[in-house]
């Protein structure tokens, strides 16, 4: 869900051009201004947002990675005075490779968990800068916008089997179906939008499983016609995806197969291609 689509606009004081980024090593976004309220996604330490409204403890948030909104307390959340170097950062950055890592402000000395995923400035000698502050860096990169062979994403999807599930969440320590596809493509130099429902219109249809290859996504509907679930092809007629946990499945022309309980849980809708081998 997709805060920002599903807001009363009068409920808004819009904020033109105010940004600000991620100041924490993983935050969520919230459904409404409340601690207590439903978490539809999370921002990754570093991401750029515009704010598009705010009261004294909550803004609404649209991530200018991918353009998905939330509510998210203030206090994870780093202001910005005059021209940000979020452009710089999507067109030029570099993408954290490690499971975990960390960077270290070298003003204040204070540490910052880096998951895998995490987009970090440029890195150059164990060092970056980001809005005028200096970190230092131990970890793994890769440049952001380099795009991967397509064999390379089955092995990326692997690297988070065993994840927990958990519902808006973009880290290996939770993670929904989306979020997963998500991050994945983004290690391998392409970027999805948030939801499945959104992925599923970027790309080009495959026309049938036979002709599916690793790295192939596939989307999944609900009784309804509504596209509810994604998963990443990795060959041999298998699918990992998040359904409980990262796990890999059984794919056919019906959907997905469970061979511990021996049903279907998903059912296929369409396969989609974002990069030629």
């Amino acid at each position: 869900m997709n805060v920002i689509r599903t807001i009363k606009k009068s409920n808004l004081i819009n904020n033109p051009m105010k940004r600000a980024f991620c100041n924490v090593t993983v935050a969520p976004l919230r459904a409404e201004p409340s601690d207590r309220s439903e978490m539809v996604s999370q921002l990754l330490f570093a991401e750029y947002v515009e704010i598009v409204s705010e009261n004294p403890k909550w803004a609404l948030i649209k991530s200018l990675y991918d353009a998905y909104g939330g509510w998210i307390d203030k206090k994870q959340l780093a202001n910005i005075e005059g021209e940000t170097s979020h452009k710089e950062h999507l067109t030029n950055g570099v993408v954290s490779v490690d499971l975990w890592s960390k960077a270290i402000n070298l003003n204040t000395g204070e540490t910052v968990i880096i998951c895998l995923g995490t987009i970090l400035p440029i890195v150059v000698d164990g060092k970056f800068t980001l809005e005028g502050v200096s970190y230092s860096f131990e970890g793994n990169v890769k440049p952001l916008n380099v795009k991967l062979p397509i064999k390379q994403i089955s092995q990326s999807a692997q690297l988070l089997i065993g994840t927990s599930y958990l519902w808006g969440g973009r880290t290996p320590i939770g993670i929904d179906c989306s979020g997963f596809t998500q991050l994945v493509y983004r290690l391998n130099g392409i970027p999805l939008h948030r939801d499945a429902w959104q992925q599923s219109e970027q790309g080009l249809p495959v026309d049938f499983t036979l002709e599916a290859q690793p790295g192939d996504l596939a989307f999944f509907d609900n009784l309804d016609g509504a596209i509810t679930h994604v998963g990443i092809i990795v060959g041999d007629s298998k699918i990992v995806h998040a359904s409980g946990k990262v796990r890999v499945d059984l794919l056919d022309h019906q959907g997905i197969f469970n061979a511990e309980t021996k049903t279907y849980t998903h059912k296929l809708r369409v396969i989609k291609r974002l990069c030629i081998s």
